[in-house]
């Protein structure tokens, strides 16, 4: 069991460092599918699915490739994962896929999404899903559900095919066993942190966005039972929440750093998109309904995801609570707009309540962690003390 578990581990991480994405490539040409690429936090992969597509995600290019061409076309201050992403383009990593699909994050995504219309027309095609930014208006579910099906429509066109319900329920129902298993993990690592740790979980998360979901579905599958006959040393160490790495992702190396300092993440925020509904999608009656009414009605509190009725300060207080955590670490990407700016909030939100919290900011090509090191030793050691 533990060498399969390992083994599957092995395959994650390449899988998530093959910036020529070659599985992408095989994939394409056993099954004759397309390839659509999707940018974070939350994309409606089912409908890339049922089209005829392999949905790839693409969270810019880590440290395995070197800006050389992109900062041409951006400003200073604006985050890794926008400028790595151009580069993959500039650099024809992307061509694989047949097209990108963005939708509203920021304003740095929004000028990705445009700067990839105009240098890459004649590679890619480009859509623009148009998410409603007021989750309590009358119209708002009938408006998304229109432009799901604008998108499907197009995207099934451009292979051929003719909208098909019953392929997008389908597409449904893998999808919510995808989130479903998720579930299952991120609980079994509640109750177990030691057992799974963050870095490892974190790459098999990465991992479904370069596989079919059915096949992803499987591993996650196996990965459970791998992870559940684990049985791994007491040590000392501190219980987490991080918050503020639902875009760009941090280097493999500060998340196995916080496992090895004893800060047990046992609620993230990482790759938010692929958990993106309380509960799962209807799978009968209109299949664009029912994933904008989850959409709508069925939501997870986000720094890019406006939702009156539940909110994010609020929220982030009952998943300290509720998984007994003793501590916040806030992770944000540099120059991240939407979660800088909520830092201010939940920062005083947390003072209020008296629960510690520590900023930790990254880039993609973050390459010494010292100083990181430091400071979460610093403040795990604390922690013990006051909790010893």
């Amino acid at each position: 069991m533990t060498e399969a578990l390992e083994g599957s581990l092995a395959r994650c991480r390449e899988l998530v460092e093959d910036m020529g994405f070659a599985r992408v490539r095989s994939h394409k040409e056993k099954t004759g599918e397309g390839a659509v690429g999707y940018f974070p936090v939350y994309s409606p992969l089912e409908l890339y699915r049922a089209a005829g597509y392999l949905p790839v995600a693409v969270h810019g290019g880590g440290n395995q490739i070197e800006i050389t061409a992109a900062d041409s076309r951006f400003g200073s201050f604006i985050c890794s994962i926008v400028k790595s992403t151009m580069e993959l383009g500039m650099k024809g990593h992307l061509d694989v896929l047949d097209g990108m699909v963005f939708h509203d994050i920021c304003d740095s995504a929004r000028n990705l999404a445009y700067l990839f219309e105009r240098n890459f027309k004649d590679k890619l095609f480009m859509e623009y899903i148009h998410l409603p930014q007021k989750p309590d208006g009358t119209a708002a579910s009938a408006y998304l559900r229109g432009e799901y099906e604008r998108i499907y429509v197009r995207l099934a066109g451009l292979r051929g095919r003719k909208p098909d319900a019953s392929a997008l329920r389908e597409s449904i129902g893998l999808y919510n066993l995808n989130r479903a298993l998720h579930g299952r993990l991120y609980r079994l690592r509640q109750d177990r942190p030691r057992d799974v740790p963050t870095s490892q979980l974190s790459l098999l998360t990465r991992a479904g966005g370069l596989l079919p979901v059915e096949e992803h579905n499987r591993m996650l599958e196996d990965c459970l039972a791998g992870f559940g006959a684990r049985a791994s040393n007491p040590r000392d160490g501190i219980r987490v929440v991080v918050e503020g790495s639902f875009c760009e992702q941090p280097p493999m190396d500060l998340l196995e750093l916080l496992d090895a300092v004893g800060c047990f993440v046992v609620e993230d925020d990482f790759l938010i998109g692929r958990r993106w509904f309380a509960a799962d999608v209807p799978t009968t009656g209109d299949p664009f309904s029912a994933l904008a009414e989850a959409y709508m009605k069925s939501p997870v509190p986000s720094s890019v995801r406006h939702n009156p009725g539940v909110p994010r300060t609020k929220a982030l207080v009952e998943r300290v609570r509720r998984t007994k955590s003793q501590a916040v670490i806030f992770m944000y990407a540099k120059f991240c707009e939407p979660g800088l700016f909520d830092y201010v909030l939940f920062k005083e939100v947390l003072e209020k309540e008296g629960i510690p919290h520590l900023l930790i900011e990254f880039e993609e090509k973050m390459w010494t962690f010292e100083k990181a090191r430091m400071e979460l030793e610093t403040f795990v050691e604390s922690l013990l003390f006051e909790y010893a």
